[in-house]
């Protein structure tokens, strides 16, 4: 038999056991993964409360770098998600990059809004819950000035926010796969039909809308995306590390909340239906929303290959903003896998500290 003949072999046999391996791993961690009683804990990062008002929590992260930039950062997370997401675990946190940078961090983080809270509506989140955090970010960090970063609804809030309070103090909007034209939403527009569905008997009906109910709109969005993560999940059984990084994202997705009655009433019949924010026509506590008047420096992260925010819907943003410093950065990834895990490691944390590190001093 020829050399190369007898290396063939021997690299197919060495596969082989490698297979097997893999094999008899699988069914080793399997069986670990079925009967864990527990998942890995998230949200590390030390921090304080530093305000707690019902479904609002806000916090103030503790630096980790001897230099703190002067600006302020007040992270505003998406209303149905809990804020771990950004803050998985040591080394898999953005949050604890951002510290480590030398960023002196706030986050209004969510729970579920209480039953008195069902009448919760945009007016709440934009003219009370956030001025009210900016307010106390300023008196804790003793600087006039503010850097805001919203992720997905979150960004809307954020862009909200910031078109209503053209004098500031917010300096720099960041946001995140942020939807701005709800008509290029398809999915969401199909769920949500007005010929089909009443969202007013859903939210009289109920109050507050449970979260199984938001987590089956966005499974929706992909069929069989849990199905397929499963199947991910299992032929990646002998790799610890993913498992850990599997258990940690299914259980932020598991853990989706509940939303407000009215908020959620009028974000449909406003922003799904009648697209008002991206035709400058919403109205939020008599006073309309126009994008035109942003005018501070906007940098707007959206991801190729999202699913829940496709880049259609995300595009008017800058281009609707009156900003004169304004920039659109694609990124490779999907909605979650931008802000956390591997690829945003490499990807938006280093390209998100270039722009902001200039404009926090």
């Amino acid at each position: 038999m020829s050399p190369a003949g007898t290396q063939d072999e021997a690299s197919l046999a060495a596969q082989v056991q490698k297979e097997v391996e893999r094999a008899i791993q699988r069914n080793i961690k399997g069986v670990d993964f079925l009967f864990a009683s527990s998942v890995p804990p998230v949200g590390l990062t030390p921090k304080d409360v530093i305000h707690s008002r019902g479904t609002l929590s806000l916090y103030h992260y503790r630096p980790m770098a001897d230099e703190i930039y002067r600006v302020p950062l007040l992270i505003v997370m998406a209303t149905s998600n809990k804020g771990y997401i950004v803050d998985l675990a040591p080394g898999q946190s953005f949050i604890e990059f951002l510290l480590k940078q030398g960023y002196d961090v706030y986050m209004i983080d969510w729970s579920a809004p209480r039953a008195d809270e069902r009448r919760l509506r945009l007016e709440d989140y934009t003219l009370d819950f956030i001025p009210d955090c900016v307010r106390r970010v300023q008196q804790r960090s003793g600087v006039e000035d503010v850097n805001m970063i919203g992720y997905c609804m979150g960004g809307v809030l954020s862009t909200i926010y910031a078109a209503l309070h053209v004098d500031g103090p917010v300096k720099h909007l960041v946001c995140f796969t942020t939807p701005i034209d709800w008509r290029q939403m398809p999915l969401f527009q199909a769920w949500s039909d007005r010929r089909y569905f009443d969202v007013d008997r859903l939210v009289d009906a109920v109050g507050n809308v449970p979260a199984d109910f938001v987590l089956s709109a966005f499974d929706m969005l992909r069929p069989a995306g849990r199905v397929a993560g499963q199947i991910r999940m299992w032929d990646n059984m002998w790799n610890d590390e993913f498992v850990k990084s599997y258990r940690m994202f299914e259980r932020w997705g598991a853990e989706t909340l509940p939303l407000a009655g009215e908020y959620f009433r009028q974000t449909t019949k406003e922003l799904l239906w009648d697209n008002k924010l991206c035709r400058n026509e919403l109205v939020v506590g008599g006073r309309r929303v126009d994008l035109r008047a942003i005018t501070v420096p906007v940098l707007h992260v959206v991801a190729e290959h999202d699913h829940i925010v496709p880049y259609a819907a995300a595009k008017p943003l800058i281009a609707g903003v009156g900003s004169a410093e304004k920039e659109e950065v694609m990124l490779k990834g999907g909605h979650v896998s931008l802000v956390a895990g591997p690829n945003a490691v490499k990807r938006l944390w280093p390209k998100l500290d270039a722009w902001l590190g200039v404009r926090s001093t």
